[in-house]
Formats: structure tokens, sequence, C-alpha cells
């Protein structure tokens, strides 16, 4: 492989590992907004991986409810979705089941 190549190849995997922890904060502050708890829900997807520090980071940059703008459910399980995190995508359905009905 040459050169180039492989720093195409870099460049992806930063692009990825990037796009990524995108997806981990728009996750931690969705659950800030909804009062609901990154941590545990997260634990409640993947209960065999532990302390996610990525997602521990991730809470270092949330706001709160209040300073946060709206993030769409709808954004919240395609960006899950779009990554393969689908046990993630199920348990936070969960919790957008078990809201009141909007009036």
């Amino acid at each position: 492989m040459n050169r180039n190549q492989q720093e195409m190849e870099q460049r992806i995997i930063e692009n990825y590992q990037r796009d990524e922890r995108m997806m981990i904060l728009i996750f931690a502050q969705w659950c800030i907004n909804h009062g609901l708890d990154p941590a545990g829900l997260y634990a409640q997807a993947y209960p065999q991986q532990g302390n996610n520090t990525e997602l521990q980071q991730a809470l270092e940059l949330t706001v709160s409810k209040e300073e946060a703008g709206e993030i769409p459910d709808d954004t919240l399980l395609g960006v899950l979705s779009m990554f393969g995190n689908e046990e993630l995508a199920f348990v936070v359905t969960e919790e957008i089941a078990k809201r009141p009905p909007r009036k």
C-alpha cells in the first residue's frame, strides 16, 4: 500500500471516530434534555461493556436542558442506527414510549 492510500485510510478512520464521538454527544444531550441518565440507558443496552470512557467524555460537553437545543427523537434514532447501535436505539425507543402522549 502506498503512502497516499495509507493517509486516506487514516483520514477515513479519524473522520469515523469524530462522527462517532458526535453521535455519543447527541445521545448524551438527548438524555439530559429528557431527564434521563445516559450512563444508565447505555448500561441497559450494553450491560457487558461496563463504563464507557467516550460517554463520560461526552457528558462533560453536555449543557443543561435549558441551554440545549431540541434534539428530535427521529434524529437520535437515525444517528444511532447509522452507527449500528440497534440495542441502544431499542432502549431509547422504550423510553420514548413511556412518555405521556402530547396534546
